[in-house]
């Protein structure tokens, strides 16, 4: 375990790396003695210092629970970040690219819920009778740290390597459509990059909101009414760059859009 003043300065170090949208070396390389709660307690820290400074958690995000990341990152369990509502943009927005570090893409669902959840035994039904709608929603990644080398201890005290999610299409109530078989085309100026079915995440995407739930209850939480749960990307991470246009089409469920200037 860390200690506190080192944690405090760790987190402190992220927010710096924040607002100059810069990225610094791995906490696992300097600290290798870090935990995964120590990766949490860095993270919780960042969190606090944001609300405090006036921004409005909206939701969570949950990674790293498909196959198809997994292999991507080399890093085998999942985790969650927080989300704020600076970091929330409709479909067909201009997104500054300048805003981020490392940019990628990731195709999910996000769960808006109308009940609270809380573990330890949260399960998939429980959160589908918790949820008021399923919307699409692509991911940007903002990654602080080095990748290269990167552990779980350097994404989770990274916020999960979030930075902000489009939502649109066409949302829909859990009851609707099988969540398992919706699926996604990712293309990136009109070329098709990646493509995916939302059973890569655990099966199901709800379990990832089960497995949050669950979670959060080991830290003395719980999740909201109204908050919104990005559960997990089923493609592969797309690399974008400036002036990039990207487009998601998931079928039944609707397109997305935007483009980074």
């Amino acid at each position: 375990m860390l200690d506190p003043e080192v944690i405090d300065a760790i987190a402190a170090e992220l927010a710096d790396a924040g607002r100059t949208h810069g990225v610094v070396p791995r906490i696992s390389a300097r600290y290798p003695q870090a935990t995964v709660e120590d990766s949490y307690a860095i993270q919780g820290i960042w969190r606090d210092r944001q609300l405090a400074s006036g921004r409005r958690l909206v939701g969570r995000k949950i990674g790293l629970t498909s196959k198809a990341m997994q292999q991507a990152t080399g890093i085998t369990e999942p985790d969650y970040g927080v989300m704020f509502d600076d970091t929330v943009w409709d479909s067909g927005s201009s997104i500054p690219f300048d805003h981020f570090s490392n940019v990628r893409i990731e195709v999910e669902l996000a769960f808006v819920l109308k009940a609270p959840l809380e573990g330890p035994h949260c399960s998939v039904f429980d959160v589908l009778r918790a949820t008021e709608y399923v919307t699409p929603a692509l991911e940007v990644l903002n990654s602080h740290i080095e990748l290269e080398g990167r552990t779980i201890v350097d994404t989770i005290s990274d916020n999960a390597s979030y930075g902000g999610m489009v939502l649109g299409g066409v949302p829909m109530r859990p009851d609707q459509i099988d969540l398992r078989w919706v699926s996604a085309l990712l293309y990136r100026n009109e070329t098709i990059e990646e493509t995916g079915v939302a059973a890569g995440v655990l099966g199901h995407p709800a379990t990832g909101v089960a497995w949050l739930a669950n979670k959060l209850h080991q830290h003395g939480a719980h999740l909201e009414a109204g908050e919104i749960i990005l559960a997990g990307s089923f493609t592969r991470p797309m690399w974008v760059s400036r002036g990039d246009s990207v487009l998601c089409d998931y079928g039944p469920m609707g397109t997305l859009t935007c483009r980074f200037v």
